[in-house]
């Protein structure tokens, strides 16, 4: 795994732009994997300034997000459909319909499940972006989650849930449930980045680069790509030093 060590937050924010960017301008019909949190605004504030300054078009990429909420309809603030266009898609110019997220409100979850996985398969995606959570969860991927794991329903572990509780207005709000990208499907993106930044982070960055590879931290995985960066802040990597 290549690693990549930044002053702070913006400058991750930057780097990880750069290697979007590369992607997007090489690649007329990029398929891009998206991740939502606080992690990755940073990189959607630089592509759409850029977008917005330098021309950088989107109207041919296509997009896979990792999550959402079970049980969320699309018009919630909460949900990541809504948190994907605020934050990212209506400043840009995106085709909405070439935009992918799991359906909270799918009365069959499991069909649901099925035909994202589909999905996937037929958008082989040029770059995933990821989050890593303070347990090492990567997507909504809680620890225990099989390698092989693919687009699941997970129950959210009490860790999770805190750690998302500040998106909310109550701890009580937060969903149990969520849709998620499995290990296995995240595996298959030809290159993924994964952003790290915070003191909280930096247990599960440790453990991520140094520790075994082992389903009890599934950031753990990423050993085992071909073609993985990471770009981490100075206080997420400081158990590395």
């Amino acid at each position: 795994m290549k690693v990549i060590v930044t002053k702070n937050y913006d400058e991750m924010s930057e780097k990880a732009f750069k290697i979007v960017k590369e992607v997007v301008v090489n690649n007329k019909n990029a398929v891009l994997g998206l991740a939502t949190g606080s992690t990755p605004l940073g990189l959607y504030a630089e592509m759409i300034k850029d977008h917005k300054e330098n021309g950088t078009s989107y109207k041919d990429v296509k997009t896979l997000n990792l999550d959402e909420y079970a049980g969320l309809d699309v018009t919630s603030d909460q949900s990541y459909v809504y948190f994907m266009r605020e934050n990212l898609f209506k400043h840009i110019d995106i085709d909405l319909n070439n935009t992918h997220i799991e359906n909270g409100k799918a009365v069959n979850r499991e069909l649901e499940c099925k035909n994202y996985n589909e999905l996937i398969e037929e958008l082989p995606r040029n770059l995933q972006i990821l989050g890593i959570g303070s347990n090492g969860h990567i997507a909504f991927n809680e620890p225990g989650t099989a390698f092989d794991s693919e687009t699941h329903i997970v129950d959210l572990t009490e860790s999770t849930i805190k750690d998302n509780s500040r998106l909310f207005e109550r701890i009580e709000d937060v969903p149990r449930q969520a849709f998620t990208m499995g290990l296995k499907n995240i595996m298959h993106a030809k290159k993924i980045v994964v952003l790290a930044s915070g003191a909280n982070k930096a247990k599960a960055v440790y453990g991520m680069l140094k520790g075994p590879v082992t389903e009890a931290l599934p950031a753990s995985v990423l050993q085992l790509h071909p073609d993985c960066t990471l770009i981490v802040d100075e206080a997420a990597y400081s158990l590395m030093k």
